[in-house]
């Protein structure tokens, strides 16, 4: 496998590229682009699919998202197009798959709609990208997973938009959609995967029990309205939500009180009826509570996510891929330390690993390399690909 990142800031510099990519004949392309790049009264989303429409001339395999940040290497930038290109060399391939999601709670059925479509012979991985904005995150990778063998992890995540919270787009091989989930699934026996997550927050207050709740939404906890026990615990910092959730998210813990590894962003607040719309799943029965990050223990979290990727067998190719995701949330903890979790990663793995990614609205990983796919927040995730020259 042979791999090849770039930066762009302006759609020219893509074409200026085009030339090298048709000689370097990629499998796939991802794209991790700021919003700005997707701007209707620019006209910008019409110029980026035209480039689409020319690179799929290179490759029918071209999917990628909108951001809240683009990472390449160990660099974060914004207002920008990160763009990577990999090569499978060893009989290696991808196929990509889309559904449309109608609405937030169709989520489950466009997951399973989409799995239904994908061949599950010789099938080593998923990655996939979905829209940040009413969307059930949970649902879709049960649904998608659904059909799948247990052995197929999912990974990828959740488009972002700098945390404006106003519109997240899809890049698939059909153009630029906002409600369009895509799947890329890779095949051959010469792939490996390496899976890790990790968050790094930690908690504090009083566990509070889910006393009603409905998918990802919040509507009590300890049988009082949970937007008001939510406020009263942010403070000041309660006059900017939505915004601030992603600085306080809660922690999901069992009724053994014990972590889950599960942590939940606030993406909405309903005034109405008191209730918070997260980016995930909570279930009756189960405990929250908020949590905090310091830049130190988000770098260590990062660390972690490392770690656990590289537990997965390896013949160690002279090449290898990790696409990063990681929460919004963690950017803005960390301001200008932000790299510094990238450093960290870049450290930890092998030094013939290509590393781009985006900073998005949700997570979607399994823990490490032995757990089930989920939809996580607040965390530092990593698919780390590999192929065996034989």
């Amino acid at each position: 496998m042979l791999s090849t990142s770039f930066t762009f800031e302006s759609f020219e510099e893509i074409n200026i590229q085009q030339c090298a990519l048709k000689q370097f004949n990629p499998s796939l392309i991802i794209f991790y682009a700021a919003p700005a790049f997707f701007k209707d009264e620019s006209r910008s989303t019409e110029r980026f699919s035209k480039i689409i429409d020319e690179l799929n001339h290179i490759t029918a395999n071209i999917v990628g998202c909108s951001t809240a940040g683009e990472i390449n290497s160990d660099q974060v930038s914004n207002d920008t197009i990160v763009m990577i290109a990999m090569k499978f060399e060893c009989g290696s391939s991808v196929k990509v798959h889309t559904s449309t999601l109608t609405s937030m709670q169709n989520s489950f059925d466009t997951g399973e709609k989409l799995g239904q479509h994908i061949e599950p012979v010789g099938l080593k991985g998923i990655y996939a990208l979905a829209p940040g904005l009413a969307i059930n995150g949970s649902a879709l990778i049960h649904g998608l997973a659904h059909s799948l063998s247990c052995d197929v992890k999912i990974s990828g995540g959740l488009a972002g938009d700098n945390a404006s919270f106003e519109k997240t787009y899809i890049i698939s091989p059909q153009g630029i959609h906002e409600d369009t989930v895509v799947a890329v699934c890779f095949y051959g026996d010469n792939l490996s995967f390496g899976y890790g997550a990790s968050g790094g927050w930690r908690s504090f207050g009083p566990s509070r029990s889910v006393t009603k709740a409905k998918e990802n939404v919040l509507y009590e906890l300890d049988n009082a309205p949970a937007l008001a026990i939510y406020k009263e615990y942010l403070g000041e910092y309660a006059a900017d939500l939505p915004a601030n959730g992603l600085l306080f998210p809660l922690e999901v813990i069992g009724e053994d009180q014990k972590g889950t590894g599960l942590i939940r962003t606030i993406l909405g607040i309903n005034e109405e009826d008191g209730s918070l719309i997260l980016a995930g799943d909570v279930e009756e029965m189960q405990y929250v509570r908020l949590m905090h990050a310091s830049t130190d223990n988000l770098i260590d979290g990062a660390q972690l996510a490392a770690s656990n990727a590289l537990t997965a067998p390896s013949s160690q190719p002279a090449h290898s891929v990790a696409l990063v995701t990681s929460c919004v949330g963690r950017k803005l903890v960390m301001g200008d330390r932000v790299e510094e979790e990238l450093e960290c990663v870049q450290e930890h793995l092998p030094t013939n690993t290509c590393i781009a990614g985006f900073y998005s609205y949700g997570e979607i990983c399994p823990f490490n390399n032995q757990s089930a796919s989920k939809l996580y927040n607040q965390t530092m995730s990593m698919t780390l690909i590999q192929e065996a020259t034989s």
